[in-house]
């Protein structure tokens, strides 16, 4: 006799604040991209790295990109635990990159900063493979294209606040380098840096 096929696993369907819960992660992914991007060639400059030095100091973006992406992606499809398969990893990533924003603008010298990039570059990717994965993990297929747009929603607001945030603070609420801090990194740059490190744990 023939065995009838077991019904389908139907995900449940999501309301718009519950997508937009799970998709929220990624403005403060984004936001700390957006930092980095806007930032640290100056950051840098200011611990005296040579305009010709800056290029190779900025191998860190694509080449953790090329090696921690399918890493974690292949190592998250086959995680089981109490927190599920992605939470671990989107987790992990997120306290690592907000301990390297805190650190990074309080860099004394140019070697410490390119450390540090490393380091929020693979935490930023440990977090992003996952999230990006959340979603389709989550949502029913009829709503995974609502799904992936509220990601954009929030990459695309990341990466503008990230990147206006020390112009904001400089000129909006006429914020200038603190009297007697000799630091390198301007004090609008590192408040940029330390209100990221909120927006990516958040």
């Amino acid at each position: 006799m023939a065995v009838k096929p077991s019904r389908e696993f139907r995900k449940p369907t999501r309301n718009f604040w519950q997508i937009w819960n799970m998709s929220f992660g990624f403005f403060g992914i984004q936001f700390g991209w957006g930092l980095q991007m806007a930032n640290m060639s100056a950051i840098y400059e200011y611990l005296g790295a040579r305009a010709d030095q800056i290029p190779i100091l900025w191998l860190a973006a694509p080449l953790t990109g090329m090696i921690i992406q399918p890493i974690i992606g292949h190592a998250s499809d086959r995680t089981w635990g109490r927190l599920g398969r992605r939470r671990p990893y989107f987790l992990a990533g997120a306290i690592l990159a907000s301990t390297m924003l805190l650190l990074m603008p309080n860099s004394s010298a140019l070697w410490m900063a390119a450390c540090m990039l490393w380091i929020l570059d693979a935490s930023i990717n440990v977090s992003m493979e996952p999230f990006r994965a959340f979603v389709a993990d989550i949502l029913p297929e009829g709503q995974r294209t609502a799904g992936f747009a509220m990601q954009s929603l929030f990459i695309g607001l990341g990466a503008v606040v990230a990147s206006a945030l020390p112009w904001l603070l400089t000129n909006a609420f006429h914020m200038h380098q603190i009297a007697g801090d000799t630091r390198a990194v301007p004090s609008t740059v590192r408040l940029s840096f330390y209100i990221g490190a909120a927006a990516f744990i958040g």
